[in-house]
């Protein structure tokens, strides 16, 4: 199982921008579907943007702000996020789906090859 590795993270200021990255350690990003989670202190993981063939996907709390992207020649997923708020605040993870067809799904349980995630602060 391949093991993804993400970067980009930082401190900002509220309405500030960040992106991130993520690259398998070894071996390329062969999945249909890709997504980015993040987890709060004292908060249950929650997801934050998905790409997959059926198009890109984003709850309530992302649209707008967060783009998602996928480049498979350069093994790369990214998240731009944009107007970022204090909200935003976690450690972000990217994950793969861990099935050669995409359901649509955007339950944690349901990606695998976690990375350690990368640090986002969001500063007011």
């Amino acid at each position: 199982q391949e093991h993804l590795v993400e970067s980009g993270g930082g401190s900002v200021q509220a309405g500030g921008s960040l992106k991130l990255s993520c690259q398998p350690s070894g071996g390329t990003l062969s999945t249909p579907a890709m997504a980015w989670f993040r987890q709060a202190p004292g908060k249950e993981r929650e997801f934050v943007a998905s790409i997959s063939p059926r198009g890109d996907a984003y709850p309530g709390s992302t649209k707008g702000r967060f783009t998602i992207a996928r480049d498979n020649a350069k093994n790369t997923v990214w998240l731009e996020m944009n107007n970022l708020k204090s909200e935003d605040t976690g450690v972000y993870y990217c994950a793969a789906f861990q099935d050669n067809r995409y359901t649509g799904s955007v339950r944690d349980t349901d990606f695998g090859s976690w990375g350690q995630g990368t640090q986002v602060t969001v500063t007011s």
